[in-house]
Parts: structure tokens; sequence; C-alpha cells
């Protein structure tokens, strides 16, 4: 182990998570730069430790060498680190899914999950297909596939039963609470709302795993995809982004976050691509046009395709259909067909 990097990262916990609320157990740096790091804390102090342990996670991830860092709060003082590492290096929620890809945007407003919805029903027309709504803050998927009064029960196994709409199994936390009150929760509370979601959910076909859970994350590069990259086993993530330069710059993040924590990206969707005017049919670029495609070569990720922009996909969102469904032969839904011929050629 390089002692200085060692010192320097001792340094960073101490000034962050000050010796009177934690002690470090364990810290190993492998090979590949892959910081393992254990605090022993009070049971008392874990929610209030929560925001420093991902600030401790961020300076020490800036230092040179480092490629990813892991730092768990452990209140078991006296049990074994071997037991502790093994909880932060293997996924430890258990889906009956055959791939689990996310659906993910470096920032708001890209429409990313109107392409989740879109993705996961063309999907479900050849394949047992799940839904996880991932935006604790900001759940869109009961509006977009018209469960807005849901309300999910238990089943005999004690598993959240999810709703099925258009072919597919869906889960979100818009079931759940109440659609006109905001959620003020913190970190802890929002990961048990997710890990609920995935672990609690019977997710099953006819007790056989799904062949794809799509999980409509939320934006940005924050605490939900943090955890999902290391809980779960997941096989591709897909970047959207518009085309215009502030929303690659975020997408370039989004990209780098989930290289940094090995999930695989499986390539970049360019949203809102271009307009056709309903009255004259001319077409323009509102956002600009093929950023996406550039930016994707850039990377050397694959680019999967545009989606227009068209009053159509949202109307038909608002109302609960998909437009691959509600429209199946427009040019809109053939875009979403394409994409997810490619995203079928890579999963």
């Amino acid at each position: 182990m390089d002692d200085k990097l060692k010192n320097h990262i001792t340094k960073i916990v101490n000034a962050v998570i000050t010796p009177d609320k934690g002690e470090i157990s364990s810290l190993q740096i492998n090979s590949d730069g892959e910081v393992i790091l254990i605090i022993n804390i009070d049971p008392k102090n874990g929610a209030i430790l929560e925001k420093l342990r991902l600030k401790a996670e961020r300076k020490i991830g800036a230092l040179r060498g480092i490629s990813k860092v892991s730092v768990v709060l452990s209140a078991e003082k006296n049990g074994s680190v071997e037991v502790q590492k093994k909880r932060v290096l293997d996924p430890i929620i258990d889906v009956a899914a055959k791939r689990i890809i996310l659906i993910a945007s470096g920032k708001g407003g890209v429409g990313k999950s109107t392409i989740s919805a879109n993705i996961a029903v063309k999907l479900a027309q050849s394949f047992d297909v799940g839904l996880l709504d991932a935006d604790i803050y900001g759940p869109s998927q009961p509006l977009m596939m018209g469960g807005q009064d849901y309300k999910p029960e238990l089943n005999s196994d004690k598993k959240l039963i999810p709703m099925e709409a258009h072919g597919i199994k869906i889960m979100s936390i818009g079931f759940m609470v109440d659609k006109s009150k905001a959620l003020v929760w913190r970190g802890p509370m929002m990961q048990k709302a997710l890990f609920q979601m995935i672990r609690d959910v019977d997710w099953t076909n006819e007790g056989k795993p799904l062949d794809y859970l799509i999980i409509d994350m939320p934006p940005g590069t924050g605490d939900v995809q943090l955890t999902l990259a290391q809980k779960l086993k997941i096989d591709g993530a897909i970047i959207v982004s518009t085309p215009q330069d502030i929303a690659l710059i975020d997408a370039r993040r989004a990209v780098d976050m989930f290289n940094k924590t090995d999930v695989p990206v499986l390539g970049l969707i360019e949203n809102m691509s271009t307009h056709t005017c309903s009255n004259c049919g001319h077409e323009e670029h509102i956002f600009g046009h093929g950023g996406a495609s550039k930016e994707a070569a850039a990377l050397g990720i694959p680019f999967l395709g545009e989606i227009p922009l068209s009053r159509n996909i949202r109307t038909q969102s608002d109302n609960g259909k998909p437009i691959v469904i509600a429209e199946p032969k427009s040019k809109q839904a053939q875009a979403f067909c394409d994409i997810v011929s490619n995203i079928e050629n890579l999963a």
C-alpha cells in the first residue's frame, strides 16, 4: 500500500468525520486504485454522518490514482472486517431480473422518464419487462403509465405487487405517497425506500425472473446512482441528453461517474433532436442537432439514436399511453423501435 496515499486518506477522514464521531477500522487500496474504507461509528450518529460519508468519498475520489471509493459506516465494532468488505464488493440485493439497465441523465428535463417508459413498453413486446421509477423526489411513471390511483398490496410472500400496464410490471414511490405533497427525506430514508422497491417487490412473471428490469433514474450523479452501482449487478447504463452544449456537459459527467463505478455505458440517446411543424411540415433544430452523436464518438461509446421533439410524445405520455403503443406506426414510435433494436444487440 502507498503509505503517502494512505496518510492523505486518513487526514481527509479525520477532517471530515472527526475522531470523536468515528474511527477507521479498515483501509485498503488495491492495485487498480480502488479504496475500501470502513469506519466504526456509534449507531445513533448514523443519519448525521451520512452526508459526511458522501463528502469523504468525494474528497478521496478526487485524489490522484484513485479509481473508485467505497466508504462504509459500520456500527459492528466487534464484527468481521472481511464481512464488511464483502458487503461493499458484492451486490447485496438479489433482483429477479436477468438484465438490469439504467436510463440516466446528467441533468433534469431531458426526457429521461419518457424514454424509459417507451423503451420498457417496446421491449415488453418480445420480453418479460419491469420498470422501476427510482426518482424518489420526482416520480413520473404513475402518470406516464396511467396508474396515478394504484396502491400496491402485499402478496402471500409479503412482497409488494407492482402495477401491470402495457405488458410490463411497474413500481414507483409515487404509488405510495400523496402526489400533492413534497417528500422531505434525508439520504437514509430515501435509500430505505429505494431498497424496498427493489428488494421487496414481486418482479417475477409466474415465478420466473424478468428478462429486463429498466430503472428510470433521477437526474444527476448523486446518492441514488452510487447506491445502485454498489448494490446491484447492473448490465449497463444508457445516457439521455438533448443536443445543446450545456446538456452534453452534464451527460459527459454521467458517463464519467458510471465509468468510475464500473457500470458499462451502453450508449447515448439524443432527445428533442428535431422538431417538425405540424402546420407546414418544416423541420428545425430548436436545441441544435447531432451534438450527442458527436459526443458519443468522442467518448468512445455507441450512439443509440435520436428522438424528435414532438407534441404527440408529450400528450400521449400525459394520457398514460407511451407513443410506441398509442401511435405505433408514427415516425416518433419508429425512432424508439430503432433504439430498442440497438439496445437488444448490446445488452
